[in-house]
């Protein structure tokens, strides 16, 4: 695939599940791929893919709350590829599953920081590239149907992701004279292992995550996980020309479970 060649892109939490699915998927498609994670192993990995595939990659190990280590990581994607066309926002934590009146004000400030403010801090250094971009720059973001219903136990996630969300359509506003494309994925139930949390827990508690997971998913219109690949390549279309007269969209690729109200047990 040539979609994207001559371009560069950045991914972040590119080190495993859906980011190092994306990460991959626009490095068959020709972009010169920057893989960012925190975890610099593990981001390593996934760069090491893309050049093995017979791509092209570089990588870093970035916390994306920390504003001089994004604007550092973009200063050296220019400076190794002469510019960045394209930035997918994924990288993002979880944060403590409890009601709100049990949450630390710690771990909510952390999640936002994190996720919102992450997303902020990359676009931001990102933004003077993708407006002299030749091709048109592109941001994706990755946000979550938890962005778009409230959902039990996940009040700073599901605000951190809300608040992507219409900062993508407000990105789309200003941006768009610009030539800069913004648009937001929101992934529904989706297979990654239970991401990073999965290799912290026991086998005992990883079986009863796993069901827990498959079984909300099986009451959803499609009746099944998404992969990580459904995911990337929504990505791909997004990044890509055969979208260039979306912005501001935001598409739920989550197996038709926002088009229904889940009547659960009841609807036997």
């Amino acid at each position: 695939m040539t979609q994207l060649a001559g371009r560069t892109a950045m991914v972040t939490g590119a080190g495993n599940g859906i980011g190092r699915a994306i990460a991959t998927t626009l490095g068959r498609a020709g972009a010169n791929v920057v893989v960012v994670d925190v975890l610099g192993d593990d981001a390593e990995r996934t760069a090491r893919e893309i050049t093995a595939d017979g791509g092209s990659a570089m990588f870093d190990q970035v916390n994306i709350a920390e504003p001089r280590q994004v604007e550092g990581v973009v200063a050296r994607v220019v400076g190794s590829f002469g510019g960045m066309d394209i930035i997918v926002n994924n990288a993002g934590i979880g944060g403590t599953k409890a009601r709100l009146h049990e949450v630390e004000p710690e771990d909510f400030a952390r999640v936002l920081t994190v996720n919102i403010g992450g997303t902020f801090n990359c676009t931001k250094y990102a933004l003077p590239h993708l407006m002299s971009s030749k091709h048109g720059g592109t941001v994706v973001n990755i946000a979550s149907t938890y962005g778009l219903v409230g959902a039990p136990l996940a009040a700073a996630y599901c605000s951190s992701k809300a608040a992507i969300i219409n900062l993508t359509r407000q990105l789309a506003v200003d941006y768009g004279p610009e030539g800069v494309r913004v648009n937001a994925i929101c992934p529904g139930y989706i297979d990654t292992g239970l991401g990073r949390r999965g290799p912290t827990l026991t086998p005992e508690q990883f079986t009863v995550a796993t069901e827990i997971r498959e079984r909300a998913a099986a009451r959803q219109p499609l009746g099944r996980q998404g992969t990580v690949q459904e995911v990337a390549d929504v990505a791909l279309f997004l990044a890509s020309d055969s979208s260039t007269f979306m912005t501001g969209s935001i598409l739920a690729v989550d197996g038709g479970c926002l088009t229904t109200f889940n009547y659960g047990d009841a609807s036997n």
